[in-house]
């Protein structure tokens, strides 16, 4: 289990449920605010995950998981004092990051797994990188040492060169560990330092 507790802030924050997030970013015309997840975000975040679930291979997933079960990854990382963060363009929630505990085991406590998910049509747009970077930042407030991204191979090199403008360096690769839409998947292991700010 993951303990931890969020006390970092960036120079420009809001707070709210004690986790501290930038106040907003302008991404041209869109105004695009970054803040914590709340329970009437789930079925907006459920949403997104299954576009990726059931039209790529960037997930290992193959059932879209339920607002239900997005309210309770929520609810668990909260407990943890992890980042679950939305970007949102007035209402509608565009994109999601979190951070999670890399493993259960305990002496992976301090280690943690970065998921980033954009709604379509919203990639391209630097939303991406503004999540990545708030989860870099609440995740070293917490108390987390590194942080891992798990990239399928999906043939699109976008989440590998997210990763590689944050500061993470490749790790390794598993190869043809996953099998979807009747291919096999490699996964690109990632990895990066978190420092306190």
């Amino acid at each position: 289990m993951f303990i931890g507790r969020l006390s970092g802030s960036w120079a420009r924050t809001s707070v709210t449920d004690g986790l501290a997030y930038p106040r907003g970013v302008s991404t041209a015309p869109e105004q695009v605010a970054v803040r914590p997840a709340r329970p009437d975000d789930v079925a907006a975040i459920a949403g997104v995950f299954a576009h990726y679930v059931t039209s790529s291979v960037v997930t290992f997933e193959e059932t879209p998981p339920t607002a239900a079960d997005w309210g309770h990854k929520l609810a668990g990382l909260r407990e943890l004092a992890l980042p679950f963060a939305v970007a949102a363009a007035g209402d509608e929630v565009v994109g999601y990051a979190y951070a999670s505990p890399w493993r259960p085991k305990p002496a992976y406590r301090h280690t943690v797994e970065d998921s980033v998910y954009l709604a379509p049509g919203w990639t391209g747009r630097g939303l991406g990188r503004l999540l990545l970077t708030t989860l870099l930042t609440q995740s070293a407030a917490a108390g987390a040492r590194q942080m891992i991204a798990v990239i399928a191979d999906s043939g699109e090199a976008a989440s590998a060169a997210l990763h590689r403008s944050c500061g993470f360096a490749d790790a390794g690769r598993l190869v043809a560990v996953g099998f979807k839409h009747g291919r096999w998947v490699d996964t690109l292991l990632m990895q990066r330092e978190l420092t306190r700010a």
